[in-house]
């Protein structure tokens, strides 16, 4: 425990709350944030928010979250629905509950059973999870563990261990000659999504996947495990849905159509692409750490090298010896998710509209993922609508989105966005929040447009540990990175979470914020209330600094006259990605590609971007013609085809990895096609790419 955190007790900070936040201020005299030119009236606005959100009262939200299981789709999901709603009235949004009707799965049966070569049973499986000698009643609300998105089947056959099951493993058991076509693949979490996993070893011809938790990577390796500390225990597991999100999120059966009540059966079968679109076509089963230790234990055959070795004491070997059945009956219902809307009205710019979102459903119980973030954005909410009660009216308009099945595929938020892409070309702003508090250290992404307006947030925010959440995150930044002399680092948006339909497929500037830790329970029945409060934020204070953190997200960007995107970073970025582009393909040989048209592009864009400064600098009275221009260069750079081979996508800038399923790829189409080795699918990409950046560029210019 940092000392700074165990001295900021919960009441010095509702006493001294007033003193610090006016300390934390943007000094006037210094340069005001982008698109401001007096920010007088706007401190005075965020001070009052900033005194609202309460550690008290984010806590008491969050033992109600956690209260009982609110996985997609079940009346616990509905009554947290409920809860979410009442608080957005009780601060004044317009609220509204919107349904859609979506296709998802739950177990009917599961079994895993192994034997060894002399035909011994290994282990039978998946069991619940409980904990040695706990003597907690088993909830009938749980189901056993599964994977969202598996298909059904009843297979047996041979286990190869793949490591991480990445695309570079499954490379190298080529290599050595061990095959995967007709086998069961062991896959250990990480390094990809597990979508990933399965979608690899399916093209492999894999007849199903077992992924498990392996104590290296975020159990008893680590360090002390619940109860007793914050890694997960042998018996936890990492539930998750493996769909492909890389090729869309969303309902798998309405691709790039919103999945409403009222859609027909006949138009979903019509949109539904199964296997070939989103849904796996092999079995897919989590297997707890004490499940896997005797299958890793038995494997035999040749050693498999250093890198691939884990926390079992044991030394892992590719496979032999080992034979799997498993059996996975999923029922598959087309089942009601809520998402709660709640809704101001801007007085100046009511056509512009800012979106902050979290999603409600969980795994089980959910402390930390998703019930931090929802229960952070419910404070967040409350300091809006104090400032609503005294008579403050937001520029712009502001929703509050809480997004129901995002564990299952991102599916709420997806169906929105495809439900209204009118509402999306008058979003100026996505802001997302999802694992909102697993420990003391806060991250971001964002898109390159809003990375310094992060950073330019965090300035004016009291960290939970003293001084701002900016100054801790520097501090932590140049100890992990030793840059001393630069700026802190966001992260780029890929996907996993409610910011990809925004971002990704509507082209909406977006944000992503955290307080990060040693989350050893992810996705497990132990990810609860008494978890959160033993080793994440046990007075709630970094649920304090999110709402805060959010909040000051939402009227930092309503408050601007001119929309403070910083179109010269993303130009900067853009070109760092070309250079790095041509560099890679240069070394494949592909010497004659032609990257100029796309590098004088992004000279261009640089170019507008310095241009279109002056103006946000000093907006004109009316800047509504700018904001125009300043949004739409975002919407410049989607494709209207979208990706190849993943139209569902449209960024060209970014997009999710067809290999790695969360991490971003920068410039997408040109990066995959070159690692795909199709150099005419590259050119093709380049130049869409150029007509983009010179579409941005004029766009931006049109502000003058």
């Amino acid at each position: 425990m940092h000392l700074a955190r165990a001295s900021f007790s919960l009441l010095a900070t509702t006493i001294l709350a007033p003193a610090l936040l006016s300390s934390q201020m943007p000094d006037h005299a210094a340069a005001l944030p982008l698109g401001y030119t007096d920010f007088r009236i706007e401190s005075r606005v965020e001070q009052d928010f900033l005194a609202v959100p309460d550690a008290r009262l984010a806590g008491q939200h969050l033992k109600t979250l956690t209260s009982e299981p609110h996985m997609a789709a079940t009346p616990g999901d509905r009554r947290s629905a409920e809860y979410v709603a009442q608080r957005f009235r009780a601060a004044g949004l317009e609220t509204e509950i919107v349904p859609y009707r979506v296709l998802l799965n739950a177990p009917a049966t599961e079994r895993v059973e192994a034997w060894d070569a002399d035909g011994r049973a290994l282990m039978t499986g998946p069991h619940e999870e409980r904990l040695d000698g706990d003597r907690t009643p088993s909830d009938p609300r749980i189901p056993l563990p599964f994977s969202g998105s598996s298909a059904s089947g009843d297979v047996t056959g041979e286990a190869v261990y793949a490591n991480y099951c990445r695309i570079e493993d499954f490379q190298h058991l080529e290599a050595v000659h061990v095959p995967v076509r007709g086998h069961i693949v062991l896959c250990r979490y990480g390094g990809n999504f597990r979508g990933v996993k399965v979608f690899l070893a399916e093209q492999r011809g894999a007849l199903g996947v077992l992924i498990f938790s392996d104590p290296a990577d975020d159990g008893a390796n680590r360090g002390a495990v619940w109860p007793n500390g914050p890694w997960r225990p042998d018996t936890a597991v990492q539930r998750g849905s493996v769909q492909y999100l890389f090729h869309y999120p969303g309902d798998p059966e309405t691709p790039g159509v919103a999945s409403t009540p009222a859609l027909a059966d006949t138009e979903r079968r019509k949109n539904f692409t199964g296997p070939k679109g989103a849904q796996p076509g092999i079995v897919c089963i989590p297997l707890s750490p004490r499940e896997a230790r005797p299958l890793i234990t038995a494997l035999r055959g040749q050693a498999a090298p250093q890198g691939w070795q884990g926390g079992f004491d044991v030394r892992y070997h590719y496979g032999g010896g080992v034979r799997i059945h498993i059996l996975s009956q999923q029922n598959y219902q087309r089942r009601t998710i809520w998402n709660v809307i709640g809704r101001v009205r801007g007085a100046r710019f009511p056509n512009e509209w800012i979106v902050a979102g979290n999603h409600r459903d969980a795994w089980v119980y959910g402390a930390v993922d998703p019930s931090s973030g929802t229960a952070a954005m419910l404070e967040t909410v409350h300091g809006i609508g104090v400032l609503l009660h005294k008579g403050w009216h937001p520029r712009r308009s502001i929703m509050f989105a809480s997004w129901d099945a995002e564990e299952q595929g991102l599916i709420g938020s997806t169906e929105w966005v495809e439900q209204h892409p009118q509402f999306m070309e008058h979003t100026v702003a996505y802001f997302n929040m999802d694992v909102a508090v697993g420990g003391p250290d806060f991250s971001a992404s964002a898109t390159p447009s809003l990375k310094e307006f992060v950073r330019c947030i965090t300035r004016s925010v009291p960290s939970a540990e003293g001084g701002t959440v900016y100054q801790q995150w520097r501090t932590r930044h140049t100890n992990t990175d030793h840059t001393s002399n630069e700026e802190v680092k966001l992260g780029e948006l890929g996907s996993g979470s409610d910011f990809t339909p925004f971002f990704e497929h509507a082209g909406v500037p977006s944000t992503d914020v955290a307080s990060d830790g040693n989350y050893g329970v992810y996705h497990s029945v132990f990810d609860s209330y008494a978890w959160y409060v033993q080793n994440a934020d046990p007075h709630f204070l970094y649920l304090q600094q999110m709402a805060r953190v959010f909040g000051l997200e939402v009227l930092r960007m309503d408050g601007a006259r001119a929309l403070p995107y910083d179109w010269i970073a993303y130009a900067r970025e853009i070109q760092l990605a070309l250079e790095a582009a041509q560099h890679k393909a240069n070394e494949m040989g592909y010497t004659r590609l032609d990257f100029d048209p796309a590098i004088l592009a992004s000279a261009h864009l640089m170019t507008a971007a310095r241009t279109v400064r002056g103006l946000q600098i000093q907006p004109p009275a009316d800047p509504t013609h700018l904001n125009q221009a300043l949004r739409a260069a975002e919407s410049a750079l989607l494709a209207p085809t979208g990706l190849p081979g993943r139209p569902w996508y449209r960024h060209l800038v970014f997009a999710p990895g067809e290999t790695t399923g969360y991490a971003a790829v920068v410039l997408p189409g040109v990066t995959e096609s070159l690692e795909a080795r199709n150099p005419a699918q590259a050119a093709a990409q380049l130049a869409l790419l150029a007509q983009a950046l010179d579409s941005a560029a004029r766009t931006l210019e049109l502000a003058r």
